[in-house]
């Protein structure tokens, strides 16, 4: 179905939905209320669902034009904001949570934001609004910090789900990006890897309206691994360099007593050495391969 949009529609709130029937049913009527109002376009992605997700928003979009994205079966987050952005026809889109947290006054509050200073992407900051567990803010915390040193990174809040982009941009950047909930963080990384314009803008979060959460700590191995294949493909060096010095140094400074014993080196430091050396040029080759893509492109 062709959804026509209003010459002067600037932007989509693409929401993606699994299982949120419950927080739907109160959250969705006021977006589409805001939506009318403002002059949005929305699109809301049911992945996959098992429960009566589909059907409260079909029945809640029977009177509008805004669009319904179904798929048969689950995709994962990222997989639903992939189709929600591809399926996106105006200037700028913006993600936000289908539980409910996120206030519809700060889609206005970031729409402003990113035109105001031409930014490519805007990522809404809960800095001074967390209201999670200690124990996700520690892994939150952690993944932040792994991120910074292995990347500059000019934003705190890595994994918000708000987040308004220029459309074209964010288009061409998802291939680079995982279905998984890893999305928020690799996506992010992604527009900083390739010199866009990244910055946050403070949002405030509310309490989840209905459900439950599905992260884990799993989301959060996940998380960081596809942090480590964004550094690696854009910076590889920042990851094997680190890793042959660490090598090289440990065992020559541990081959030092033989030395001064005249029993020249152990087999064990030339193991270090060597395998130093071996994520050297490992490192090398990734970079070359990294230059060849960027070059691609």
């Amino acid at each position: 179905m062709d959804f026509d949009l209003a010459k002067d529609c600037l932007l989509t709130i693409v929401i993606p939905a699994y299982n949120e029937e419950a927080a739907l049913s109160i959250f969705l009527p006021k977006a589409i209320q805001h939506c009318q109002a403002q002059n949005y376009h929305l699109i809301v992605v049911n992945d996959g669902s098992s429960d009566n997700t589909k059907k409260v928003i079909t029945d809640l979009f029977k009177e509008t034009t805004f669009q319904l994205i179904h798929h048969k079966v689950n995709r994962g987050y990222g997989g639903a904001i992939k189709s929600g952005i591809n399926a996106t026809k105006t200037p700028y889109l913006i993600t936000i949570d289908a539980d409910g947290q996120h206030r519809l006054e700060d889609v206005d509050n970031l729409l402003e934001h990113i035109q105001k200073t031409e930014a490519d992407l805007v990522v809404g900051s809960r800095k001074d609004a967390e209201n999670s567990s200690p124990y996700r803010q520690l892994g939150k915390w952690l993944l932040r910090n792994i991120a910074k040193i292995l990347l500059p990174l000019p934003i705190y809040d890595l994994n918000s789900g708000m987040k308004i982009y220029d459309t074209c941009l964010a288009q061409k950047h998802l291939k680079l990006c995982p279905n998984s909930m890893a999305f928020s963080d690799t996506i992010t990384l992604v527009f900083v890897s390739e010199r866009c314009l990244v910055l946050e803008h403070p949002i405030k979060v509310n309490e989840r309206l209905a459900g439950k959460s599905t992260i884990s700590t799993m989301t959060a191995f996940e998380t960081l691994k596809q942090i480590l294949n964004i550094v690696i493909l854009f910076n590889p060096m920042r990851v094997f360099f680190p890793m042959a010095v660490f090598f090289i140094v440990v065992s020559i400074l541990w081959s030092i007593r033989f030395l001064l014993m005249k029993r020249g080196l152990s087999v064990g430091a030339m193991l270090g050495i060597t395998t130093g050396l071996i994520f050297f040029f490992l490192g090398l080759i990734a970079e070359q391969l990294s230059i060849i893509r960027k070059n691609q492109n």
